[in-house]
């Protein structure tokens, strides 16, 4: 496919007049070749990550079980007893 665009290119300019071929897609894989040998230009801010030698901080053990309640089905009660557990009480007049 791009052997077919080069081609194209080359007659379309050779028709022209024009002799010199610039080649776009072999100038951007060209860049991206060159791009990938540059040195990195950021720093790390802190410990190099990849030093087995550095310093971390430990990790704490928290189970994710520990507040667990047995859901098992509550023995029936009456429902009125129930409700007047849980209900706000009432407030008194002054």
């Amino acid at each position: 496919m791009l052997t077919l665009s080069g081609a194209k290119s080359a007659a379309a300019s050779a028709a022209r007049g024009r002799h010199f071929l610039f080649n776009w897609p072999l100038l951007a894989l060209v860049a991206l070749g060159l791009s990938g040998c540059m040195t990195a230009t950021t720093h790390v801010a802190g410990a190099d990550p990849a030093d087995p030698a550095a310093k971390v901080a430990r990790a704490g053990y928290r189970s994710t079980i520990a507040p667990y309640d047995s859901l098992r089905p509550a023995t029936p009660a009456p429902w009125r007893d129930r409700n007047d557990s849980v209900a706000p009480q009432p407030k008194q007049d002054r």
